[in-house]
């Protein structure tokens, strides 16, 4: 039987899951018998450039150097970061040079999904969002993309296998294959089968977009459920909805002429904050997919700063060990560590690891990295944009 193409968790674990020059550069440093003490830091820019990122996959990332004789800190889950590190990394380099890979791995696409669902999350702040985005990825990546985008402060997600990892329950209620297998004209009788059929708990939201206009058939849905219904999806590919706006104001405005204001309206299908910015005044809530599973990574790299004590740093980088501060303005500081920060800075790394036990204080709550996320996206005025 064939397997799948995974990763397991024991070869991360282990450090096998590395790039093969670790592995040769562990050969040549215990053959040299040089294992100095160094401090690492993990950076995506060397100084602040006004381009905020939201740092995510703190959790994994101690799952991964737990235990190991290695001194951490950390800036919390959650925090809006603009150059400087992310985290601080201090000990025998050999304790941890062969899980550089998976470590920035863990940060790096976990950080780039809750930035792109930040940015869609600042941009509808009064509605409910949705991650739609699973289909996109491979299966091993689910719980992070769905876990990234509750950080970010999104409301719900969809995937099931997800949920179980994450302690939370998915969202969702019936894609088009519903609606096609009950065949065209037949429509009600998909709805009043879910109706029939799932939980009462789960609300009632028919997709309203598979065969007919959208208008005629979140009317047929009406007459169907009745007052059983308590929203309309509007789901139609980029190629065939033409002026997505006002399709959705013409269903709004055919509710409410029918008494209908209480349903409400979701949409969903290839959207990015340009198209929440357009239909937030429309809309209740979106399914956004694509622009956040697929979101780059940051691009973090981690990098030797001081050698048994001493700076030290390749070109281009910053040697010494390093601060970064969060002024009252929401500014983004960096500094020497040690040094003086700004007078008004409140120090963003902490420690996090001690001799690879897990500092008193840290908690990896999901809740409380989103809030963390939005007080910091409004402090710093992250994705600011102009009124429709």
């Amino acid at each position: 039987m064939m397997e799948f193409d995974i990763v397991g968790a024991d070869a991360i674990e282990s450090g096998r899951a590395t790039d093969a020059y670790f592995d040769r550069t562990e050969r040549v440093l215990e053959a040299a018998d040089r294992n100095p003490r160094v401090v690492a830091e993990v950076t995506a820019d060397q100084f602040p450039d006004g381009d905020f990122e939201l740092f995510a996959g703190l959790k994994n990332a101690v799952a991964l150097l737990e235990g190991r004789p290695i001194d951490v800190d950390a800036i919390p889950e959650g925090t809006l970061f603009d150059g400087g590190p992310v985290m601080r990394i201090e000990g025998p380099y050999l304790e941890f040079a062969r899980l550089e890979t998976s470590l920035l791995g863990f940060l790096s696409h976990a950080s780039g999904i809750a930035t792109a669902a930040l940015e869609c999350r600042v941009t509808v702040p009064d509605s409910s969002v949705l991650s739609f985005g699973a289909r996109h990825v491979h299966p091993a990546m689910t719980a992070t993309v769905e876990r990234s985008a509750l950080v970010a402060g999104f409301d719900g997600f969809s995937h099931v296998a997800a949920g179980d990892v994450l302690g939370k329950e998915a969202s969702g209620t019936m894609p088009h294959a519903l609606l096609i297998c009950f065949g065209r004209e037949n429509q009600a009788a998909a709805w009043r089968a879910f109706d029939e059929t799932v939980e009462p708990d789960v609300p009632r939201i028919a997709l309203c977009d598979t065969y007919t206009d959208e208008v005629d058939e979140v009317l047929r849905a009406v007459d169907a459920l009745g007052e059983s219904l308590s929203g309309v999806r509007l789901d139609t590919t980029g190629s065939r909805r033409g002026d997505f706006r006002h399709i959705v104001r013409e269903v709004r405005w055919e509710l409410d002429a029918r008494g209908h204001e209480g349903v409400d309206v979701f949409v969903s299908g290839g959207l990015s904050p340009t198209d929440l910015r357009r239909l937030r005044d429309v809309v209740d809530g979106f399914g956004v997919g694509g622009y956040v599973s697929n979101a780059d990574p940051v691009d973090f790299a981690l990098d030797i700063v001081t050698v048994d004590g001493d700076p030290a740093a390749k070109r281009g980088k910053l040697s010494g060990a390093k601060q970064v501060y969060r002024t009252a303005d929401g500014g983004h500081h960096v500094g020497l560590a040690g040094r003086d920060g700004p007078a008004d800075g409140e120090p963003l790394l902490k420690p996090l690891l001690r001799d690879g036990e897990l500092v008193d204080g840290w908690t990896f709550a999901i809740d409380e990295a989103a809030e963390r996320a939005l007080m910091d996206a409004e402090r710093t005025g992250y994705g600011t944009a102009p009124e429709n």
